[in-house]
């Protein structure tokens, strides 16, 4: 015999699929998972000290490589006897630090020249493009270790490094938008009313390209971090034994086969930040561009 369930049944049944569609609806509309992600990341930078069980830089020789989930070692130790979670705690200042540091001079410098590029056009256009053509053609990575190699290896000069790396990225697209923007009907008037160069880019055409630039600047901030990581690997990023995400990456490297937590969880957390960072982009594109506005 058929159950026949009763109207409070029914009517709880209902509530709860309308509460699951409007939290679907809420999840598709805003990016609650990468800024949940992001904002543990930046409670853990801010609050490293204080939810760091160990010290990070020193280490008991007597419990290297001690498993994840050993009493005491939540996330294990590596070959040096160092936590594990105090590292990464650490590293995630190092990594929030050096990103956000470099994606905002990229950001300024980027822009900068690329509404300077649009607005004047022909030999300034043309030589500020080269520059970006050959700056591209440059191996960064090679340029990065002959830099480190002269100058030595510092978080200044790692800072520098990215910095000079994330401008070009954003140049084209303002520029491609300035080149619009500077024959409307708003910019005549201005011009017309007596405005100046300056005040013509940076009052009337710098709001017009900012949409595009901070979303440019935030998909850099995963590359940057990747780049930090790639650069600490190499040997020319964070010098140890300072905690660095990528760091960790690179003294874990000749464990993989007997100690994967020391690689694993460092790398882990870089491709959580990074996939974060790029679906907060993605986001923000599709919100500041009227053209890819979700309704």
């Amino acid at each position: 015999m058929a159950r026949v369930e009763s109207e409070p049944q029914i009517a709880a049944h209902t509530t709860w699929m309308r509460r699951a569609r409007e939290t679907r609806i809420a999840l598709g509309r805003w990016p609650v998972l990468p800024l949940a992600i992001l904002a543990i990341l930046v409670a853990v930078a801010a609050f490293g000290p204080l939810l760091a069980p160990y010290d990070p830089t020193t280490g008991d020789l007597g419990s290297r490589l001690a498993h994840p989930f050993t009493p005491g070692y939540l996330l294990g130790t590596d070959h040096a006897g160092r936590d594990i979670l105090s590292r990464l705690i650490y590293g995630a200042r190092i990594s929030l630090i050096v990103a956000m540091v470099s994606v905002t001079i990229g950001f300024f410098v980027g822009t900068a020249i690329g509404v300077v590029s649009g607005y004047f056009g022909g030999v300034v256009d043309e030589f500020l493009m080269r520059v970006v053509d050959i700056w591209y053609s440059l191996p960064f990575l090679m340029v990065a270790l002959v830099v480190v190699l002269i100058l030595g290896q510092s978080f200044n000069v790692l800072l520098a490094l990215l910095a000079v790396l994330a401008w070009a990225p954003a140049v084209r697209v303002v520029r491609g938008q300035t080149l619009q923007l500077k024959e409307m009907d708003f910019v005549a008037l201005a011009r017309i009313a007596g405005a100046s160069p300056v005040r013509l880019m940076f009052r009337h055409l710098f709001p017009g390209v900012l949409n595009s630039a901070v979303v440019i600047a935030t998909l850099q901030v995963g590359h940057l971090i990747v780049a930090e990581a790639t650069l600490s690997f190499l040997g020319a990023g964070i010098p140890p034994p300072t905690p660095s995400w990528g760091v960790m990456v690179s003294e874990g490297r000749d464990y993989i086969a007997t100690a994967w937590w020391v690689a694993f969880f460092p790398g882990a957390a870089i491709f959580l930040v990074v996939v974060a960072f790029n679906f907060l982009g993605d986001w923000l594109r599709d919100k500041l561009d009227p053209r890819l506005r979700q309704l």
